[in-house]
């Protein structure tokens, strides 16, 4: 044991072993310099090749775009960090290529312990591939309901309207709901007295609706009113549709209903609301 101690003495006392360990550790440091500077520029340079895709007098998705940008970079980061690791093992004296080829046999004896992660790499292909849903759209997965943020290999990321961000393996993604791609329809219920002439009300919500489309670029093209929807116990219900771009409905029906009041009070219409009548009693 004291000889061992001794010879391991030596060996940090050499001139020899600091200089091949600060060559080494200079080799490390080159290398994660390098994969930094390569992974930053690397994603630029994406970047700038989609800028100019999209200046093209060519057909250009934006949707579509965003998210092969996003799965470039992914791509782009995982092959430079996986060269990295292998420069920094050859810095070793670790036989890389021999660890390459053996991963060959090493990759076939735990292919069943990764079933999930090649299922996850292979349904994000097909997700892209397919133009299932992009980065930004906003879609319902299972329980999961928001934005598009990223599409991965392996995961899609989904951002809820209350700031959660819901990290879903592509693998588990069965049944996608795309709010993004058609466009949506807005509902607009109005309620009016009984003892409002209907015919009138109708001309003038009619009236209210020919000038939205200028007021809104949301909306596609002008609001219909349908008619009465339903008789309630004190009101007269009147519904109203309008045609808006994808995912915008809420906004747009949130803007009518406030704008649409303040019409019918400036006409003089009433809109209904509980009333009370108490009878006394003349004992």
């Amino acid at each position: 044991m004291d000889m061992k101690f001794k010879e391991f003495t030596e060996y940090l006392l050499k001139e020899e072993t600091w200089i091949d360990l600060g060559f080494v550790t200079l080799k490390i440091i080159f290398v994660l310099l390098l994969t930094a500077v390569v992974v930053k520029f690397g994603k630029r340079i994406i970047e700038r090749l989609f800028l100019v895709r999209q200046r093209s007098p060519l057909s250009y998705d934006e949707r579509r775009q965003n998210t092969l940008l996003k799965l470039l970079q992914n791509i782009l980061t995982y092959a430079v960090y996986f060269a990295s690791i292998l420069a920094i093992l050859s810095t070793f004296g670790i036989n890389v290529a021999g660890l390459v080829a053996g991963a060959g046999i090493v990759g076939l004896a735990v292919g069943f312990g990764a079933q999930s992660l090649v299922k996850d790499v292979i349904t994000g292909f097909f997700i892209v591939f397919e133009d299932q849903f992009a980065v930004g759209d906003q879609v319902q997965i299972g329980q999961s309901m928001g934005v598009v943020i990223e599409i991965g290999l392996r995961t899609t990321k989904v951002k809820s309207y209350t700031g959660e961000l819901h990290i879903i393996p592509n693998g588990n993604i069965s049944e996608v709901i795309n709010y993004s791609i058609y466009n949506s329809i807005a509902l607009i219920d109005i309620s009016v007295s009984y003892e409002s002439d209907i015919q009138v009300v109708e001309n003038i919500i009619k009236e209210f609706l020919q000038d939205l489309p200028n007021k809104y670029e949301e909306l596609v093209s002008i609001p219909d009113l349908l008619g009465v929807q339903s008789l309630a116990a004190s009101e007269v219900i009147l519904r109203v549709v309008a045609e808006t771009l994808p995912s915008q409905q809420h906004g747009v029906a949130r803007n009518i209903r406030r704008d649409l009041k303040e019409y019918l009070e400036q006409k003089g219409i009433e809109i209904p609301y509980p009333k009370m009548v108490v009878y006394q009693s003349k004992e």
